[in-house]
């Protein structure tokens, strides 16, 4: 059987952003294989062998490198919480995991801007919903929350024009990619094996007489990759983001919620402009539309990304207008949960679409808040695709969901279906209670 490649860091690199190389794999069996090295994904495997050390734990991840997709194509922003339903899991799973994340970055040494958030009315209808909000963060228990008028807007951001804003000092920024690197170094050093270029392909039952695994049938569940490759392990847990519907399927269970991939496209400030902007700068979001809207956010090197829009991606990993998979394309459009969703916001649908091709409708809705943004001061920036989970009655998922199956395989897996913004805030919290999920389903 062919090796693949096993993850280190290399040696005296040390600390977050660490390099990567390449050894031949020692071992193939394991007590719990993690699907997917994204940020949850990493989070939840160092939790899992940081609560059992006596366990053997691996990360199979089908790209060469960690946090290649959504964890290594986001905002970077730390969310305080103020947008949930109060009570709700993403509520709480924000508000501790926003904490969770400034505690590990201060151990670890990972650098963080504390940078705040407005969120600001520039309309009096608005008003209405940004009090609303308020409300919300003080019951979400959001720290440092204030309203404040036009005059304290310019003071904290000169070049914002709002009649009224919601003031979060305590949002902030960070490199996801360098964090999820540190979750994967904590685990490692721990003793967890992480094999990258393994595309999971195949899940099933090892046959009875099978002799491939040392320990017979302490291993049952045989895991295989695209190159045929296998590992065996006693149970599976899937973080998989784009692909969690599809590994739900491989495995036999459920292909519901549906994934469906949407492009956001970011504009960045031309670097002699980025001084128009302090922190983050958000819209006072619409109930009646999906997303939260046009913002502005600085980011760690010191750029200022302003989106994203949304729109359909033609591709689950489709980073650029004319990315095109088949597959994904009608996998997309032949989902009765899509057009249902389509048509209930047919007009938001139509504008995000308008706005992704002509750069002076981007910059017009910009201009509500920095009056002096112009097209001359922006270019066209990266892309993310977020794995947007919908039911077939074309309802954004909005919360967490965990699944499995029945059966002998079935019983053994447990499938992170849904882990929605904001996950990467949320990932050290969301991996505690994952690692909660895996006991009382697997006994461990």
């Amino acid at each position: 059987m062919a090796a693949a490649a096993l993850l280190r860091p290399r040696a005296g690199s040390g600390g977050p952003g660490a390099l990567w190389r390449t050894q031949r794999r020692q071992r193939s069996t394991f007590d719990v294989a993690v699907v997917g090295a994204g940020i949850v994904g990493l989070a939840s495997a160092r939790e899992l062998v940081l609560r059992h050390p006596e366990l053997a734990f691996a990360v199979l991840e089908k790209e060469k490198e960690l946090a290649h997709h959504q964890s290594g194509h986001n905002s970077g922003v730390i969310h305080s919480g103020i947008y949930y339903t109060p009570g709700s899991l993403k509520a709480k799973l924000c508000v501790q995991g926003a904490a969770l994340c400034y505690e590990y970055c201060d151990q670890k040494g990972i650098p963080y801007k504390q940078c705040g958030k407005l969120i600001v009315a520039v309309e009096q209808d608005e008003i209405p919903r940004l009090k609303a909000l308020y409300e919300r963060g003080l019951q979400n228990n959001v720290r440092g929350l204030k309203l404040i008028g036009s005059k304290e807007i310019q003071a904290k951001e000169p070049f914002c024009r709002g009649l009224m804003a919601l003031d979060s000092p305590y949002t902030g920024i960070v490199n996801y990619k360098q964090v999820a690197e540190s979750y994967a170094e904590d685990f490692q050093e721990a003793g967890g094996t992480i094999l990258t270029d393994f595309e999971v392909t195949g899940m099933e039952m090892a046959k009875e007489s099978s002799s491939e695994s040392a320990d017979g049938l302490k291993y049952p569940v045989i895991v295989r990759n695209s190159k045929g490759e296998e590992i065996y392990c006693r149970h599976i847990v899937t973080c998989a983001g784009l692909y969690s519907d599809r590994l739900s399927e491989i495995s036999g269970c459920s292909p519901e919620p549906r994934i469906v991939p949407f492009r956001g496209d970011y504009l960045v400030l031309k670097p002699e402009k980025c001084y128009m902007v302090k922190g983050n700068i958000y819209p006072v979001p619409n109930p009646r539309f999906p997303f939260l809207g046009f913002h502005f956010t600085p980011r760690m090197d010191g750029s200022v990304w302003l989106g994203p829009n949304a729109v359909l991606a033609f591709k689950r990993e489709g980073y650029k207008l004319l990315d095109f998979s088949t597959t994904d394309f009608f996998d997309a459009v032949l989902y009765s949960g899509l057009w249902k969703l389509v048509l209930r916001n047919l007009s938001y649908g139509l504008n995000e679409m308008y706005r992704a091709c002509f750069l002076s409708a981007q910059v017009k809705e910009l201009q509500k808040f920095i009056p002096e943004v112009t097209v001359n001061d922006v270019l066209r920036g990266p892309s993310g695709v977020r794995a947007q989970a919908l039911d077939s009655d074309g309802n954004l998922v909005d919360d967490f969901v965990f699944d499995g199956g029945t059966g002998d395989i079935g019983s053994r897996i447990l499938h992170v279906r849904n882990a929605p913004s904001p996950a990467a805030t949320s990932s050290l919290a969301i991996a505690k209670m994952i690692a909660d999920e895996v006991k009382r389903r697997f006994e461990l």
